[in-house]
């Protein structure tokens, strides 16, 4: 396949005050020929390209509240600090600004840049923040399993523009799709098995060529409802990327950077921790390791996504050699900087000078305009929607911990929904990540301190899943449970949210599925009988099975409710008033034991 001709846009650099960056670096010590700075008569023999990187956006155009907004620093004693960051109104400002200087400068992208979106996106199908990447002047992005929330026909029109097939087109203009690609190397149709999107695509400035492999995490079935992978097959990540490198490398292609939609865990929640403390990739563990040390030497760099962390790291390649793995966080709290030496003789990236570092986008600097005129603009249009009042909360409820008191909250509001279908509903179980967001006491506009708005339930749960029934023997209840911590959940455990008057003890001294205690497992006071018949309430995600939670997908007697916003929505509203808030669920219907 040839590589795609770059279209031609102009960059606008506006003239903005200077930001004080806050940084870490992660450098392969260089060792470079006197010649390695370039004349100003011909080009010397090594160009040092920039590579800006960014992840998991989810469509947040404007600065996300709470925690999702926050990024700790560790501080040179050894504390840490928070930091107020994101909004894509200073995101703009940031990237352009570090691009000044920077004549070789090119701007990628980890996957799960839509999807799971706030109000102002989500509403839209994910147009505003297409519109707002085409702005921030990004040049390529791997997809992301939230890509293919609404299918691969969706994620085809997010690329190449025109009007939603049921909800039209939302101005007088019609929607023009991505001008950057979208790289879906590993992602197949089922019938053709060729990629769904182009697999690869080649950044040239003059005589500098670099190129660039996308890939999603080959478990996205697992983690996306149905419907949305319908007739695709997912490659492994590792083997796709090889395959590819070998292509570009025919193409005359030595400068490869892999964007893989799959991430690790790093050893410290702070941005700019030293990864490479005590030994290179001693900092990272998770799936990115086996597949950083098994990716050809031929990729010079891995830029990373999915889990939501910030890393910047080096991780040996399969001849030993040190190579940059990074993610920069999520939610545009952060962006990565990495300088690759490209060596004019040989084509490719001399390793030994390659140096990165996450940078906060802190919202100390000024907004970009062109940013506040699209929020401005898209938020008219969501207004009459988003401000409606849906509850009143006493406090913040939170989506923190093993159990979240926002967690729970969806729980009962399910277990609610579900007994209004069947009134022999006994439980609901809601998996933690489909909440996206806690809700905040402070009012965020007009509506007052305590309101739950619209937009904002629509931001804690964004994905127009319906609320599910289906029997499962006590038996079955309590093998969902012990799949929390087993199987592909036994090493990154995800703990599903209970309703009220379903509670247990998790044991996380011990391992696998003995961390769930099975003696202690309570409905409403009383022991789950494994012969006996449990009505339970799940959202369409999980009833599928997903987020590794095979049993959920054999129910039997399903029934499908309304969506779980609509369910969240009708609780709050029955729940609660002005006069009468609802009490943050109190989030202790799981004993932890650590």
């Amino acid at each position: 396949m040839p590589a795609a001709p770059r279209r031609t846009r102009r960059r606008t650099h506006a003239l903005l005050a200077s930001a004080a960056t806050l940084a870490t670096a992660a450098a392969l010590t260089a060792a470079l020929p006197a010649d390695a700075h370039e004349s100003h008569h011909r080009p010397g023999r090594y160009q040092d390209v920039q590579l800006l990187s960014f992840n998991d956006l989810h469509g947040n155009l404007e600065p996300p509240s709470g925690s999702s907004g926050r990024v700790t620093e560790l501080q040179p004693d050894g504390t840490t600090k928070t930091i107020d960051a994101g909004g894509v109104e200073y995101l703009a400002t940031h990237l352009r600004q570090a691009r000044k200087g920077h004549p070789y400068s090119v701007t990628a992208a980890g996957g799960d840049l839509v999807g799971a979106s706030p109000l102002l996106s989500g509403l839209f199908h994910d147009e505003p923040t297409v519109e707002a990447l085409n702005k921030l002047d990004l040049d390529v992005t791997s997809v992301g399993n939230h890509e293919f929330d609404e299918g691969a026909r969706e994620l085809a029109r997010l690329q190449n523009g025109g009007c939603h097939p049921t909800d039209g087109c939302y101005t007088d203009t019609e929607f023009q799709g991505a001008d950057f690609p979208y790289l879906a190397a590993n992602v197949q149709d089922e019938k053709t098995g060729k990629p769904i999107l182009k697999p690869y695509w080649v950044w040239k400035k003059k005589d500098v060529r670099i190129g660039f492999i996308g890939v999603t995490l080959e478990g996205t079935p697992g983690i996306v409802s149905a419907d949305g992978v319908k007739g695709l097959t997912f490659k492994d990540e590792t083997e796709t990327i090889n395959k590819y490198a070998k292509v570009l490398q025919r193409q005359g292609v030595q400068s490869i950077v892999a964007l893989i939609h799959e991430g690790g865990y790093p050893a410290s929640g702070s941005y700019n921790y030293d990864c490479d403390s005590p030994g290179a990739g001693d900092g990272i563990s998770g799936p990115i390791v086996d597949i950083a040390k098994n990716v050809t030497p031929a990729v010079d760099a891995l830029v990373t996504g999915h889990t939501h962390q910030a890393y910047v790291c080096t991780v040996p390649d399969p001849s030993g050699r040190p190579r940059m793995v990074t993610s920069a966080s999520s939610f545009g709290r952060l962006y990565t900087d990495t300088t690759l030496t490209y060596d004019r003789r040989t084509g490719d990236i001399a390793r030994t000078a390659v140096k990165s570092a996450n940078h906060v986008v802190t919202r100390d600097v000024p907004k970009a305009a062109d940013m506040t005129d699209l929020i401005s603009r898209w938020n008219t249009l969501a207004a009459p929607i988003g401000n409606r009042p849906i509850g009143y909360i006493s406090a913040d409820v939170n989506n923190t911990g093993t159990e979240s008191p926002m967690g729970d909250l969806i729980a009962d509001a399910q277990l609610a929904h579900g007994r209004e279908l069947d009134p022999k509903t006994s439980l609901a179980l809601m998996n933690p990540g489909g909440v996206r967001a806690g809700l905040t006491y402070a009012a965020k506009g007009a509506e007052g301190d305590g309101v739950v708005t619209y937009a904002e339930g629509f931001t804690v749960q964004p994905f127009s899943n319906t609320v599910n029934l289906q029997d499962f023997t006590g038996a079955q209840l309590v093998q969902v449970l012990k799949e929390q911590v087993s199987g592909v959940n036994a090493a990154a455990p995800k703990i599903l949210q209970p309703s009220a008057g379903l509670t247990y003890t998790l044991d996380l001294t011990k391992s696998g599925a003995d961390r769930v205690v099975t003696d202690s497992i309570r409905l409403n006071g009383a022991p789950v009988d494994p012969a006996a018949t449990y009505r339970v309430a799940t959202n369409s995600f999980l009833a599928g099975g997903g987020d590794g939670f095979p049993t959920l997908g054999q129910g039997t007697n399903d029934l499908v409710g309304s969506d779980d916003l609509s369910a969240l929505e009708k609780y709050l509203t029955a729940n609660s008033s002005a006069a009468n808030p609802i009490t943050p669920p109190k989030a202790d219907r799981i004993t932890v034991v650590s």
